[in-house]
């Protein structure tokens, strides 16, 4: 059976042999000119044998080293093997390439060629400088950053990683980086592979911080699988965020106080000017008539402004609605409320459609009885006495506006309105404690959102309030 094997290979053509082999192969002359080129070697240049048959292999090598060609040079040993190139593919490529090189002889030992097998690595040599590169930019972050593969074994620590725990890689991160025997109960690894992107907040062992850190997917030739982590110090952020957290509830503790005791003086102090101006009217002289109605109108001023002020301390108290709260119904019953004061004003008011929002639902009403009773204090009195209400979804934002066609709000003016105590030119013409729109603007905030305003076109102002969009259909 072996003496069979061999005549068979014997007479089997070699070049039938070549084309099983996985890597192009060509063979040369002793003059190095090209009589055998491989359908691999087709494939890898991108030259069909056609081409290159006849001519010097010299003239697509990429390197000048390689026109002293040590496949010839007797005084080096063969075959070749490993050996690192460079050969200009026929679109002008630069290929970098392995081959293994041997010289054909004959019986009596006469060189009559030379025979080259090669396979392209151009793709592992660029990932082998976007790995160093990749290196390169993480260790240049100030960020602890490691990576992981699927199995939880740290693969890579960067240079602040390593200051921070030291160079602890083939271990377990849950070991290395929390100090614990087995995965963490909310490692993010599966969400991770899912596509999303995760963020904890987390403290690492042994540093005494708080870190938070965003986990994200990162895929390598060799690792498809792998896990990146940014861990950001947020130890002074957190202590600056309690303070201030400290800080707001103290303060509206503070004003709700204030407020409740300035406001308990009040109620008699009206009813007293009441009375006064009911009993005693008629023997009053002019004067006497004029400051019992100052006191009353002060009086009622100071228990407005405190109503306000407690309305603004109280937005950010009361969470977010599990469910949305159906704004233009909302709207129907502030419109209703305020109705002696729109006839008053002989304003028209027109309600179009308007998105639900997230937004506690005395907030919502807060929100637009600001908005609403602006507009009717500023925005009405000219030519155009309307009032338009309507909303719309952005993708991910909801737009709620106000329009009025009144004497708008200058461009100087539009960011300091929405500020406490602080009123445009036209408001002081008007009645007013400078809180509402400071009340509208904290409101939006709290929630995620913002407000602004814009000119109407014609003349006139239009309060924009953006919102998360809740995925609500008006």
């Amino acid at each position: 059976m072996t003496s069979e094997l061999y005549r068979l290979i014997a007479h089997y053509p070699l070049e039938k042999l070549l084309q099983f082999v996985p890597a192009g192969v060509f063979v040369v002359t002793p003059d190095q000119k090209i009589v055998y080129w491989s359908e691999e070697a087709e494939r890898i240049t991108g030259y069909s044998a056609a081409d290159v048959i006849g001519r010097s292999c010299l003239e697509f090598h990429g390197d000048s080293c390689c026109h002293d060609c040590a496949l010839f040079d007797q005084a080096v040993s063969k075959p070749l093997l490993e050996k690192k190139c460079v050969l200009i593919s026929k679109q002008g490529r630069r290929l970098i390439i392995s081959k293994n090189a041997d010289l054909l002889r004959v019986a009596d030992g006469t060189v009559i060629g030379g025979i080259e097998a090669f396979v392209d690595r151009t793709g592992l040599k660029e990932l082998e400088i976007e790995r160093d590169s990749l290196r390169s930019v993480l260790n240049g972050m100030t960020d602890p950053i490691y990576i992981c593969d699927r199995n939880y074994r740290l693969l890579f620590f960067n240079r602040a990683m390593d200051r921070l725990i030291g160079k602890m890689t083939d271990r377990p991160c849950y070991e290395v980086l929390y100090g614990r025997a087995d995965v963490c109960p909310d490692c993010p690894m599966a969400e991770v592979f899912d596509g999303e992107l995760c963020r904890q907040e987390t403290h690492l062992i042994g540093t005494g911080r708080t870190y938070e850190v965003l986990h994200s997917a990162c895929h390598f030739h060799q690792q498809p699988q792998c896990k990146l982590g940014v861990c950001r110090d947020i130890t002074e952020r957190l202590a600056i965020r309690q303070r201030l957290q400290q800080v707001n509830r103290e303060l509206d503790a503070f004003v709700s106080m204030v407020s409740h005791d300035l406001r308990s003086p009040l109620t008699p102090l009206i009813g007293y000017a009441d009375l006064l101006h009911e009993r005693y009217s008629s023997v009053l002289d002019d004067l006497g008539r004029e400051s019992v109605s100052e006191i009353r109108s002060t009086a009622e001023g100071m228990k407005d402004l405190l109503e306000d002020l407690l309305c603004l301390a109280r937005v950010g108290q009361v969470p977010v609605p599990a469910e949305p709260i159906a704004t233009l119904r909302v709207v129907a019953d502030v419109v209703a409320e305020l109705g002696e004061f729109i006839q008053r004003r002989q304003a028209r008011i027109d309600i179009g459609c308007l998105p639900d929002v997230l937004i506690p639902e005395t907030f919502l009403a807060d929100l637009f009885r600001n908005l609403i009773t602006n507009a009717l204090k500023y925005g009405v009195g000219n030519e155009d006495s309307r009032i338009e209400i309507f909303g719309h979804v952005v993708g991910s934002r909801v737009e709620l506006l106000v329009r009025d066609h009144g004497a708008g709000v200058t461009a100087s003016e539009r960011e300091k309105i929405f500020e406490p105590f602080a009123r445009g030119e036209v408001a002081h013409k008007c009645s007013g404690t400078g809180i509402g729109l400071a009340t509208v603007a904290k409101i939006a905030r709290v929630y995620h959102g913002r407000v602004w305003v814009e000119e109407t076109s014609g003349g006139g102002a239009t309060f924009v309030v953006e919102l998360p969009n809740p995925q609500s259909e008006c």
